[in-house]
Formats: C-alpha cells, structure tokens, sequence
C-alpha cells in the first residue's frame, strides 16, 4: 500500500479538506475553513499544518473560542446542515470556552466539528501549561467535559487512531439524524508526531445524505388519521428546511386546506403572508396559531422537536380527542407526544401523502383560518404603533414607575413593537438572526418574513452571545445579502468579539441593539410569577440599602462598537431609527444602531402558558396566587 508521511496535524488537514457531501444528486465541498485561536496546544501541530498551506481551507482568526464556534454554527445551519467550519483552539481554558456553543450546536441538530488542544500524550512534563490534575485519575482533562454535549466524542493519543476517528466524525456530522457537535481532542505531543498515512485515505470521499422513505405501512397509518381529522393543523418545523421541503410543504397545506403554525426552527421557510400560515405557535405564538392549535383535533407535525416552547409545556392542544401524527427522520422526535409515527424524510413523505389523498380529502375549516389571522392582523398593527403618552399603559405591567425614570434618563420613549414594525418593513432583501431575550418572541409573533431562509433564530438552546457571532457565520454563508443581528443589551455585553471578526475579514454585518437596561424577559418572568424586580434590571449598588436597586446604569454602546471600527447610531425617536437604517446600508463596513427602548413594551402573551418552577412556600402572597394557578393550568397538560 502506497504511503505518506505526514504528521499527525498535516494528516488531519489533508483529510478535512477532501470531503464532500451529496444531495439530492447536487454535490459540493463539505469543509469550507477553520475558526482558529492559537496557543501552546494547538499552534505548532495543527497551527503549522495550516500555515504550510497545501490546502485550500480557508482559515479565520477567533476572538473568543464560544464565539468563533457559534459562527460555525450559524454557517453550518445557514447552509441547511450541508456545509461547516471547523474550530481549533488551545488545551485548558480555550477549550472549555468552546462547551457552550457544543451544546447550542446539538441541542439544535447542527453540525459542528471541534478540535481542542489537549495535555500531552505522553505525561512527560505533566501538568503542562493549563492542565486540570484530578488526583483519582490522569487520564482526565479538560476535554473530557465535551462528551455530555457531543453526538461523538474522541481523543487521538496515536497518530493512527486519527484514521477511525475522522471517519467516525464524518459519519456523525453528515448524519441528519445524530447530527451535532463532533470534538476530536488533540494532545499536543500527537499533533506533531509522523505516521505513515495510506494515500487512500486522503481520496475525496462523497458522503451522500439520503432521504429515508417512508414504508407503506407509515403511510397508511398517516392516511387514516387525516381522513378522520376534521380540523388538522400542521407545523412547520426545523426538518421543513433542512428537508428542503417547503414548497412540497406548502403545496400540501394548500391542497387540503390545511393551516399551519411555524416552530423557531421552520419559520422562515413559507412567506409569512401565505394564507394558511398562521405564524409562531406556542408559548411565544401569536393570537392566530394559538386560537387554532386550542381546537385542532389532528396535529401533523414536521421536521419538528416538540419543544416546550412549541406546545406551551404540552397545553396549548386543549380538544380531548387531540391526536399526533408526527413525520420526522428522527425515530426520537417522531415518538413524541404518544404520536403516530413516521420515521422519515419530510419532503419524501408528504409528496407521497400528497398523491394518496388529493382526490379523496379536505379539512372542514370554512372562515376560521382568514378570521384569526385578520385577527392577528389588527394586533399587529396596534402593536406597530404603539407610542408613549401621559395615560400609557405598557404590554408588560409590573414596572410602570420605571419608565418615566428611563425616558429621563435616555430622552428616548421608543417601545420595542414599534421599532421592530419600522425594522420590518425596511429591511429588505436580508436575514435577521436572533437567540436570547424577550427579541424571540416578538419576533416569532410580529416578524414577517418573505420566505426565502430568511429567518435565523436559535432557540433550542437559546444562547444568549449567539447573536452577533451567528449573524458573522450567517454573513459568511450569504455574503450578498444584508445580515441584521437583532440583540438586546443584556446579550451583547455576554459576547460580542466576533464583531472585531467581521471587520477583519470584511464581512459587513449590521446590529440591531435594543437597549432596555434590564435582563428583561426574565424580569418578566419574577414579575409575572409573584416576584419583586430581583437582580434583573441594570442599576448600580444602593449604599443605603446594599441592594441592586440604585440608579439606571447608562452604557453607550455606540461608542464601544465604534472603538471597534464599526459605523455606528445612537437612536432615541422615530425620525433617527429610520435615517440609521437608511445610512447603515450605504456602509461597507459593519454598524450598530444603539436604541434605546422603554421597558415592558415587548409583547406579552396570547392565549398561551409556560410551566415553570414556581415555589411552594413563601409568605408572599403573590407568590402563593402564582403558585396555585400554575397548579391549576398543570390540570389541563398532556402529562407525557
């Protein structure tokens, strides 16, 4: 057998940048480049191997190791799962600065490949620079922390074991099923020790993505539940995307007059003004899908995880004789609710759905769905034009006292509705990201998109700092169109640096900050739970009361993303939103818009329900009330 001698780092790269991915016939380069942040456990192996340049992978400087894998995450779910970026960083702490986003990358089914450092192989120096020493075993580092939150974990301590494991990582990655974080822990000794490689191993490898069928037994099960449904609904989930199945998905709501709520996942897939689209369903629904969802006796689920989020804590299906039918590649997720199951591909599925019943079915809705989406209509447009005035009463109560304190203090009453009404309808032909806050959920509600992927928020680990590292990954994937990172205060001082990577690498991405100063989703949460505002608003330490309960704290960020090199806007009214994002897309640079928003002007909720872990015990009396509704509301759950 022919051989090469390679290091065990320049070996990895050889590999990586051989794989290719299938679908549906189309075929293309799986592994587009690598995040890197070099330190002692990295940069001599698999930094070197990267700089002798015998690749085409194109290689971008991180600023933080969660950051940089978050906008891996960002472009591999951008890309519908079909291309990634690789991340690299140092042993120890630039390691364990990756765990997180590993986690948002499985908990959402997104590919991501990582390969942190690690102590040496052979446990000469020990304990090397950054090394953790549990005494009860040597064997254990750092990197052993991944394994929780990895579909496949492994550790070269040969350089021939590298063979297995980056065939076992190509498996898992191109795997819509188990998809998700794959950590390959590198020592650094190993990085830089030889092997004689077989040439075969290096060959382009295609790794085709099937679509799995459905059996006809499948088939018939779902048949039988939708002729007996009177009033199904379906849902648009993630899987709708990734599938590539919109436009089968679309046909088939239309054929059978079908209406459908979207996940956070599969919004963006169908237009927002289709006529059977009802929009965001659940906890953070709207008014449209909800109404639906209550009475629905049939939910077709697509591509979806059922998270608690979608079935408000498995609630907001009220009608007793509710049944699920549940297509999904996922054997796991298709189990779901007690459903009916159909492990399969969603645009495979339905097409076959679609030609079995076209000539034999049809919903009994009449009015209901133009009715209760005219009604949302008229909400969405209250809540595009809500102003403050002397007699305002905010979507939010709890806090009313505050919001004169903040208007004094920023000269800004903007509501938060308000401005994502003048944001929709300007920014056109782009993708807004999101992930963390009360944004979500008004964007799940008011958000109208157009249909074309250009909706990209993660909400299945719902990571706050994902947001401007997402939008660089999102801008790298799409680079002619506009990017708009929408972020509140709270999220973009947890993690911005990637910021600094855009202007590196002359990716222009633009953020969209709403500044309430308060973490305030989850001051909306205590408040509404019987709590008093409890370590959530930004205010400075009280010397009389040694509590959090002092003034607002004023933070321009303007001025620190300008410090950056980003052009940027400090926006208090009406008249400055729409002149900063007018002149923003004149830049070529990457921008920030500081608004400055009341608090309590997000939206609330529509008939819906989270559950929660309220106390049992408390002398408050509100506490108690909140305490006994949310026992009262358990009554009315799907316990399984």
């Amino acid at each position: 057998m022919n051989t090469i001698k390679l290091t065990t780092a320049q070996a990895l790269v050889k590999f990586l940048d051989n794989q290719y991915v299938e679908f549906d016939g189309e075929e293309s380069k799986f592994i587009e480049g690598i995040f890197t942040i070099f330190g002692h456990g990295n940069v001599l192996g698999l930094g070197q191997a990267l700089e002798e340049k015998t690749h085409n992978l194109k290689v971008y400087q991180g600023r933080n190791e969660q950051g940089m894998a978050h906008a891996a995450t960002a472009f591999a779910k951008q890309n519908n799962r079909k291309k990634i970026i690789a991340c690299t960083s140092s042993v120890g702490p630039g390691a364990a600065n990756m765990v997180t986003a590993a986690a948002t990358a499985t908990a959402n089914r997104i590919p991501l490949l990582l390969f942190p450092g690690d102590t040496f192989a052979s446990r000469q120096p020990d304990p090397v620079l950054q090394q953790i020493e549990q005494f009860h075993s040597l064997a254990i580092s750092t990197n052993d922390v991944f394994k929780p939150v990895s579909k496949y974990w492994d550790k070269i301590n040969r350089p021939e074991q590298l063979m297995t494991a980056l065939l076992n990582a190509m498996r898992v990655l191109t795997d819509p099923v188990n998809t998700g974080a794959v950590t390959i822990a590198l020592p650094q000794d190993v990085q830089g020790e030889n092997y004689e490689y077989p040439y075969e191993f290096f060959k382009k490898r295609i790794h085709r993505i099937e679509r799995t069928l459905p059996t006809d037994f499948m088939i018939k099960d779902a048949i039988e539940a939708i002729k007996s449904a009177k009033k199904p609904m379906l849902i648009c989930g993630g899987g709708v995307k990734y599938s590539e199945a919109e436009e089968v998905f679309k046909e088939f709501s239309e054929i059978f007059n079908i209406p459908f709520g979207e996940t956070q996942a599969g919004k963006g897939a169908i237009s927002s003004d289709h006529n059977m689209n009802l929009g965001g369903l659940g906890t953070t629904g709207n008014l449209a899908a909800n109404r639906i969802a209550k009475d629905t006796d049939l939910v077709i689920g697509i591509g979806t995880r059922y998270t608690d989020f979608t079935t408000s804590s498995k609630w907001i299906f009220q009608n007793p004789h509710v049944k699920f039918l549940n297509i999904n590649i996922a054997g796991f997720d298709s189990q779901k609710l007690d459903g009916i199951k159909v492990t399969a591909d969603a645009g495979k599925t339905l097409k076959k759905l679609t030609n079995e019943l076209k000539d034999s079915y049809r919903s009994e809705y009449k009015s209901e769905v133009r009715d209760v989406k005219d009604l949302w209509e008229k909400e969405w447009s209250r809540l595009t034009n809500i102003t403050y005035n002397d007699n305002f009463i905010p979507e939010v109560r709890g806090l009313d006292h505050v919001l004169e304190e903040f208007k004094k203090d920023t000269n800004s009453s903007l509501t938060q509705t308000k401005v994502l009404g003048i944001l929709n309808k300007n920014l056109e032909n782009s993708i807004i990201v999101g992930a963390a806050g009360s944004l979500p959920g008004d964007l799940q509600r008011m958000w109208k998109t157009r249909g074309e992927n250009d909706y990209h928020v993660e909400y299945g680990y719902s990571c706050m700092g994902y947001e401007i590292s997402g939008a660089l990954g999102v801008k790298i994937a799409e680079p002619t169109k506009e990017v708009y990172a929408l972020v509140g205060d709270g999220s973009y001082q947890m993690l911005h640096s990637e910021l600094v990577t855009s202007i590196q690498e002359n990716k222009k991405i633009n953020i969209i900050l709403m500044d309430n100063m308060a973490f305030g989703c989850i001051n909306n949460l205590q408040i509404g739970n019987g709590m008093g505002s409890f370590g959530t608003e930004f205010r400075y330490r009280n010397e009389e009361t040694g509590n959090l309960d002092g003034e607002l704290i004023p933070i321009d960020f303007a001025m620190n993303a300008r410090s950056y090199g980003c052009k940027t806007y400090s926006v208090k009214n009406e008249k400055e939103l729409l002149e900063a994002i007018e002149d923003s897309k004149k830049q070529t640079v990457s921008t920030l818009i500081d608004i400055k928003v009341l608090p309590k002007t997000m939206t609330d909720g529509y008939d819906s329900w989270w559950h929660v872990g309220n106390a049992s015990v408390s002398d408050n009396e509100k506490i108690k009330k909140a305490y006994e509704i949310s026992k009262q509301e358990e009554k009315k759950i799907k316990k399984y």
